[in-house]
Order: structure tokens, then C-alpha cells, then sequence
């Protein structure tokens, strides 16, 4: 049995998270973006246990992987692996809403995907305005650490550190990581890597993204049979994917995806019946930010059954 006792839900939980009620006690924080299959997430752990270490990753199969390999070691030794919390959400948005201003010790990214192709270069994550909210995350005189195997993405980066209040120090290295990346690219006859690493000089302060404030409606009436819902794009998207209606119960669940600029959600909306009045709101036990997208989303829902009747 897998435990995910490492793994935070931050939907559940007020922003920014409280890492001295998740890790039950005050240390530096190190955070990893992009911890692939947790191979170095978990060795600098294991290594530090006086230190608190967050990874962060979006794909499901490298967040499992990661939490087998920490049951595994736990179940093993006595030296049980306490000092690790696992986020799975884009980079962007835990930097925008999770972390306190000025409150990491270390962040550090290993082999981030380098969008190699021209038309794909937006997609890059170290940019200036990323860089500058890592700069508004950090500690005074704490660093950052990225390397890559790219060297043009190595270029591309330091073009961007201008007036994120960082001090660079770039380096050429060798492999020491162990990463599954970093095999494949010595098993290609890459032997060098390049390194940089960013020191906080000067303060960039940046707010922390609140949640938006989501309503509920209400109708005298509802037609399920009539209910169409058109998808909406733009800036946000809104985009109609199901509904399931059970007339015994009064009660339909509309599916929806919302696409806001670094996020895209899932969101499901309860049209119900309740006390003679038909409600509109968000469905309980779901995992989402509560953002401007997911308010104009149940606000769309709510028009669409508007119009049944």
C-alpha cells in the first residue's frame, strides 16, 4: 500500500499553506520544480533531515513513482523519510499562491524541458516575470539553482535575469545527479551540463494571488431536456464537456473545463432541487483553485439553465 501522506491537496487548505502544520515543525525549505521520478528529491532528503524539502510536478505516473520509492524506504528502515510534501500543480501557480513571501531557504530545478522549438519558446518557464516571483519567494541572500542540458535554453535564461534581483553565477558541470534525464543524456555522449545558479541581491515584492470569490444561483425552474450549454474562449476558456441528470433525484452534474493563462481545472456544477428551488453551485469534494475562470464557468452553467425555461 502506497501512502500519500506526502502529497497536499492545497485545495483543501487556506494560501498560503502553513508548511509548520504540514511538516509539524520550523526548518529551511527547499523546493524542487520538476522532481521527475524523485530521484534527488528524495536522496537530499535522506541526506538533510534537519531541512524541509517541497517537489513539485505535474504528472501523475512521476508523483506515484516518487511516493512508491518513499514507502519503500519507509517501510525498510527505521530512518523514515518525514521531511518531503509533494505538490502537483504547475510551477507558476504554487509560486503565485502557495508560498509566503520571503519564506524559501533553496529552490532548484534539474533539467527543466527546454521547449527547444521556436514556435514552443512561450512555454519556457524561467522568464523574467517568472524569475522575479521566485525572487519575491526567497529569502534574502538564498539562491536558486537550474541546470540543463540546452545550452541555447542556458543563453535564453540569462538574457532574462535583468531586473529580477538576482546576482548570476554561471558554471559548466559535470554529471551528478543520477536523474533519469541525466542518464539519457550521457548515454547520448553528453558529458556537460550547464549550471546557473541566482542569488537574491535585491527584493522584488510580489503579492500573493488570492481566490476569487465563487457565488450560487438560484431558478424557479429547470428543463433538463433543453439544457445546452455554448463553450466560451478567449483569454478564459469555458468549455461544456457532460451532464448526467437523475430526474428521482432532481439532480444534474454538468462537467466543465476551464483554461485561464498556467492553469486549466476540471469543474463540476450541481444543478439541484432543493425546498422547491432549483440551485446552482459547485459540486462538493473537488480539487480546484478558486479562480475568475471557475466563477464565470458557474455563472455560464447558470445561464444555460436560465434558458431551459
Amino acid at each position: 500500500m502506497i501512502s500519500l501522506n506526502p502529497l497536499i491537496l492545497p485545495t483543501h487548505s487556506e494560501f498560503p499553506l502553513d508548511w509548520y502544520q504540514h511538516f509539524g515543525r520550523k526548518a529551511p525549505i527547499d523546493v524542487e520544480i520538476g522532481f521527475g521520478c524523485g530521484e534527488v528529491l528524495v536522496r537530499l532528503a535522506q541526506e538533510h533531515p534537519e531541512r524541509n524539502f517541497v517537489g513539485i510536478e505535474q504528472h501523475w505516473e512521476r508523483i506515484y513513482k516518487t511516493l512508491k520509492t518513499i514507502t519503500k524506504i519507509n517501510e525498510a528502515t527505521p530512518n523514515k523519510i518525514k521531511n518531503i510534501k509533494i505538490l502537483r500543480m504547475d510551477a507558476r501557480v504554487a509560486f503565485e499562491r502557495v508560498f509566503a513571501g520571503e519564506s524559501i531557504d533553496h529552490i532548484y530545478s534539474l533539467f527543466p524541458c527546454p521547449w527547444p522549438k521556436k514556435g514552443h519558446i512561450k512555454h519556457r518557464l524561467f522568464s523574467q516575470d517568472f524569475l522575479q516571483l521566485l525572487n519575491s519567494r526567497l529569502k534574502q541572500g538564498q539562491d536558486v539553482k537550474i541546470v540543463t542540458d540546452f545550452h541555447p535554453y542556458f543563453e535564453w535564461i540569462q538574457e532574462h535575469i535583468q531586473q529580477t534581483g538576482f546576482q548570476v553565477q554561471a558554471d559548466i558541470t559535470k554529471t551528478q545527479y543520477d536523474t533519469k534525464f541525466e542518464r539519457k543524456w550521457k548515454e547520448e555522449g553528453q558529458e556537460e551540463f550547464y549550471e546557473l545558479r541566482l542569488v537574491k541581491q535585491e527584493h522584488k515584492d510580489i503579492s500573493l494571488k488570492e481566490g476569487t470569490p465563487l457565488k450560487s444561483y438560484k431558478l424557479d425552474n429547470f428543463d433538463s431536456s433543453r439544457f445546452s450549454m455554448e463553450n466560451e474562449t478567449g483569454e478564459v476558456s469555458v468549455v461544456f464537456k457532460d451532464m448526467i441528470f437523475d430526474p428521482e433525484r432532481q439532480k444534474a452534474m454538468v462537467l466543465v473545463i476551464v483554461a485561464e493563462p498556467d492553469m486549466t481545472q476540471h469543474l463540476w456544477v450541481v444543478i439541484m432541487k432543493k425546498q422547491g428551488t432549483w440551485r446552482i453551485c459547485r459540486a462538493d469534494g473537488q480539487n480546484f483553485f478558486p479562480t475568475p475562470g471557475i466563477a464565470r464557468a458557474l455563472e455560464c452553467v447558470y445561464l444555460a439553465a436560465e434558458r431551459t425555461v
